[in-house]
């Protein structure tokens, strides 16, 4: 105890000695009252030793100081900030289940306003712990068992102390990186930094990033839009008159199928159709299928997907622009749109936590009334994957929800199965035989799709069987690639391609992904036009009676007589309707022909070579006009007629089944959901899965009570 006593009577050692209460405290919260997701024995690591590096730089600060007083009160003071900052998070995330960031710490006073205006209704019995070391520290100093140091503090010392922070953070940086690549980067989820490299990073990464932002922003004005309007006014097209309005008032549901790409429609494996369900979908008489059809997503990948859907504007070139801009950015989306042109209640349906890719922020920046996360559905330890519940899973236990919307509603399904690196427990496998390849990835991503495709089989059966099917248009796409580039060649003789003779043009083609439209009565078939995902939501929207005239979207109607068919992709590669124009190592274009799949010697064709330069110039004008819009927030200068800016204070996505009922039970017999009009009976047992999870028991997904937290009066 005597030798405790003396390392705690050093400066050092009462360094130390914080470090450690902090730590403790800080571990604790990570599994006590965040929700981050850890999946595997490295990420534990990580997560356990993340907060020691940077709490060792700051407090290292005070042994720069001569005056021993000084020096101590100012690592008090650190220590002080250090334990707020961590309690301040834990009772935000219990509020609003996401991080402080630079932003709602500089506007305390709308903090604790979201708060609820009392943060003791968020304060819970276990809290103690976070308040404990400074009472034992307090009686540490009073009993004098902890006594000043008066020596001075050599600077080498200071510095080494420094400095060894900075390496332990390097480490941890280090084999964050190894887990999870382009960690800072991409940054695909705010929670994945605090996961990784803890909260004092994020705060520090969030202000960087929002210093950047707010520089960029403000030297924008409004006559910066001038360009843009411009160009929307004069890429306008005009929706075709066969198809305006032949959805008008009818629900629309989006789904999104992860990693799912075009050459699996109508695939075979061991004779086996990889994807019947969806075979017969595309081929239907009532859908609209393209198969000329391409993912035009960037770094933020899905993200991306889902912001072209929405908004009609393309990604960042660099990271996601959901957790880069999505939290502040004025956005013109489907949702907003919609419930402001037609009346329509919107939701998302998605089995992962909310703020991955930052979604909790951003669908109220988009207007979603509604988004139902992990938080929602029934989990158990077999029920999800890497990134989310299963498919089946979390669909089957969606339509508790759905049933409960206003109609006409949008609401989109996220599925999470079908994503790298496809894992599919035995169980869940109906038989289905993968391909044989050296490549594991390739072969499991065969099982994974087949699973995907069962799932929406089930779907679709209830939405039929409940009468939603009728009074709706089915919009699906795959939002990006699955196998990437280099699992390819793997992949190419199972397309009958030799993998000697696989070349970039091939893999350009891997680009194309599936969009259908399917509603009963729509003329269909399979569409040829060139386009990609930029081009959804002028379609989505004229065939739902909205002209798009007015809105800032970059993207034209695939159904419209003035369709733009250039496709761009994000890293400036682009395909017309007979040319794929790709960028040599040294920014060249390599030009191949969509037919043959041949390079063409622009040299011998100094006709098509004006063309190409051409379309480079309007692919990288587009582009830099999307970027410009993004970073700049152009649109909070433009209000298109009749809609009105969303405002995200009024979006909230706590207590939502309480108040989709509460909306049922106030409009009374005007209500139009699916359980009113059911005579306000449940459809849920219409719905059939297979799903060994369940063992043919959908008791407990039917049940409203694990989210309700006792408050089951609300569902009579």
């Amino acid at each position: 105890m005597n030798k405790f006593k003396n390392i705690l009577n050093k400066r050092l050692g009462f360094m130390a000695l914080l470090i450690f209460a902090l730590w403790i405290k800080t571990v604790i919260a990570y599994y006590l009252d965040f929700s981050l997701g850890v999946s595997d024995p490295l990420q534990h690591l990580i997560l356990i030793i993340n907060p020691i590096a940077t709490t060792l730089i700051l407090l290292s600060i005070a042994l720069y100081i001569n005056n021993p007083k000084i020096s101590y009160i100012v690592m008090g003071v650190i220590y002080l900030l250090e334990s707020a900052l961590l309690y301040g998070n834990i009772l935000y995330f219990r509020e609003f289940s996401d991080f402080l960031s630079f932003n709602t710490i500089a506007g305390a006073s709308k903090v604790s306003k979201g708060l609820g205006g009392s943060a003791a209704n968020l304060i819970q019995t276990h809290d103690f712990i976070y308040g404990l070391d400074f009472i034992i520290i307090a009686i540490l100093f009073l009993i004098h068992y902890i006594k000043i140091d008066d020596r001075p503090m050599r600077k080498l010392t200071a510095v080494a102390t420094t400095l060894l922070g900075v390496f332990l953070f390097s480490f941890n940086l280090t084999i964050a990186e190894c887990n999870r690549p382009q960690l800072l980067g991409r940054t695909f989820d705010r929670a994945y930094i605090v996961k990784y490299l803890g909260l004092n990073t994020f705060l520090a990464y969030d202000s960087i990033k929002t210093v950047q932002n707010n520089q960029v922003r403000s030297e924008a004005v409004g006559t910066d839009m001038d360009d843009v309007l411009s160009y929307v006014n004069q890429n306008y097209a005009k929706p075709n008159p066969k198809y305006y309005g032949a959805a008008k008032g009818k629900n629309i549901i989006i789904i999104h199928l992860e990693s799912f790409q075009q050459f699996l429609i109508n695939d075979k494996v061991n004779g086996q159709e990889v994807t019947p369900f969806l075979n017969s979908l595309y081929g239907d008489k009532n859908t609209m299928s393209f198969d000329n059809f391409y993912h035009e997503v960037g770094q933020g990948k899905t993200s991306d997907a889902e912001n072209m859907l929405e908004t009609g504007l393309f990604g960042l070139p660099e990271g996601s622009l959901f957790s880069k801009l999505g939290s502040d950015n004025t956005f013109q989306a489907a949702p907003a749109i919609l419930g402001q042109k037609e009346g329509y209640t919107s939701a998302v349906f998605h089995g992962n936590i909310g703020s991955f890719w930052n979604r909790d922020n951003v669908y109220k920046n988009m207007g979603y009334n509604y988004f139902f996360d992990s938080s929602y559905f029934n989990k158990t330890d077999d029920s999800s994957l890497e990134y989310g519940m299963k498919d089946k899973l979390m669909l089957s236990e969606s339509v508790k929800y759905l049933e409960q919307l206003q109609q006409p509603f949008y609401a989109k399904f996220i599925t999470v199965t079908n994503h790298y690196p496809f894992q599919l427990p035995e169980e869940d496998n109906d038989g289905f035989t993968a391909p044989d390849t050296d490549n594991s990835a390739v072969n499991n991503y065969f099982l994974t799709a087949h699973y995907l495709d069962n799932s929406l089989k089930e779907l679709f059966d209830y939405l039929k069987s409940s009468g939603i099917y009728d009074n709706s248009m089915i919009v699906l796409y795959g939002d990006h690639y699955g196998l990437s580039n280099s699992q390819n060649p793997a992949l190419a003789p199972l397309l009958g391609v030799s993998d000697d003779d696989w070349s970039d043009f091939n893999d350009s083609q891997m680009q194309k992904v599936p969009f259908m439209i399917h509603m009963k009565g729509l003329k269909g078939g399979v569409n040829h036009s060139y386009g990609g995902e930029i081009d959804v939501l002028p379609t989505i929207l004229h065939l739902a009676g909205i002209n798009t005239k007015q809105y800032v979207q970059l993207g034209t109607d695939l159904l419209s007589k003035q369709h733009d068919p250039i496709t761009i992709f994000r890293n400036k590669n682009f395909v017309t309707p007979h040319y794929t124009v790709l960028k040599d190592s040294d920014g060249n274009p390599e030009v191949y022909r969509n037919k043959t799949g041949e390079q063409v010697d622009l040299n011998q064709d100094p006709i098509l070579k004006a063309k190409v330069t051409k379309w480079q110039k309007y692919v990288a004008k587009k582009l830099k006009l999307s970027d410009t819009i993004n970073n700049k927030n152009l649109l909070r200068f433009y209000t298109p007629t009749d809609f009105t800016p969303v405002d995200p204070k009024n979006y909230s996505y706590q207590n939502e089944i309480q108040r989709l009922i509460q909306t049922r039970n106030d409009l009374g017999l005007k209500s139009t959901s699916v359980y009113s009009k059911n005579g306000n009976k449940s459809t849920t047992d219409l719905y059939n899965t297979d799903a060994p999870e369940l063992n043919g028991d959908r008791t407990d997904i039917d049940s409203w009570s694990s989210v309700l937290k006792g408050n089951n009066d609300t569902t009579k």
